[in-house]
């Protein structure tokens, strides 16, 4: 059965006002995660919710660290769309805290930015492991 016929909805456009509310990023110390996630963005951690530890994104989104102690984190890729005023300030708390950041998701440009698509990005592990990223202009897409 394809994709269509299984899903037969799929394939109409974009339903309005429907939005990413949160999501949960594991990781095997929520504090550590978090704090870290928001000295990098600028941004405050928000109070506990259930075993969940929020970042709040400032547009409705939160980032809900949610602590995994038993098995491995799988990796995962994280983008967030900055305006280009506060892409320098990242950059600057990235090398204040000693991290690493790369032009390219694969980690071969240390040091360097990107200027996809006319803005600046760049790509840095959290202390779990996943591939963040940050960039001043969305990707284009068809």
């Amino acid at each position: 059965m394809s994709t269509d016929q299984q899903y037969p909805l799929a394939s109409e456009p974009p339903v309005a006002g429907v939005q990413l509310d949160h999501t949960a990023v594991y990781a095997s110390d929520r504090h550590l995660s978090a704090e870290f996630l928001a000295a990098v963005l600028g941004l405050r951690v928000g109070a506990p919710f259930g075993p969940f530890l929020p970042v709040d994104l400032g547009n409705g989104v939160t980032l809900d660290f949610y602590e995994k102690r038993d098995e491995p984190i799988q990796s995962q890729h994280y983008a967030f769309l900055v305006p280009e005023e506060r892409f320098a300030p990242v950059v600057a708390r990235l090398e204040a805290l000693g991290v690493t950041y790369y032009a390219d998701p694969a980690h071969t440009e240390p040091g360097r930015i990107n200027r996809l698509f006319g803005g600046r990005g760049v790509y840095f592990d959290d202390p779990d492991g996943h591939n963040m990223e940050v960039m001043t202009r969305p990707y284009a897409r068809p």
